[in-house]
């Protein structure tokens, strides 16, 4: 397995990182949730400053908040709640996102919130 073999294996590995490259460029932050939250995007909640996306799996609610700008410090945040229960809260000062936070909600509704420095959105009762 001289050239051909070599060859093969670099165009593979060529078309792997060309693929993970436009995943990154055509959409961030479903790229960067997606590494952080298992399932399907089931919500995506954006506002002025950022945007939270949501997954679900099996029941679990998990969910990321991304800001517009990533890269530089702010105050950011996420929470989910499943109805009944206390929410799951992640806050500080973060560059790239607030997450994930996760909770088992089995069939219930949940309530996601988010922020970016000024800018948040709150879901209301969602995924019922």
């Amino acid at each position: 397995m001289g050239g051909a073999g070599t060859r093969r294996r670099l165009a593979l590995g060529t078309a792997v990182l060309t693929a993970a490259a436009l995943l990154t460029v055509a959409a961030p932050e479903e790229a960067q949730a997606a590494a952080y939250c298992p399932g399907r995007k089931v919500r995506t909640l954006p506002f002025s400053t950022g945007t939270v996306l949501v997954y679900k799996r099996s029941g679990y609610v998990c969910a990321v908040t991304v800001p517009e700008k990533p890269g530089t410090k702010r105050k950011m945040s996420v929470s989910v709640q499943a109805r009944g229960g206390r929410p799951v809260v992640d806050e500080g000062r973060y560059a790239y996102r607030a997450g994930p936070v996760t909770v088992y909600a089995g069939q219930r509704c949940v309530w996601v919130k988010g922020a970016v420095a000024r800018g948040s959105v709150s879901s209301g009762w969602i995924l019922c």
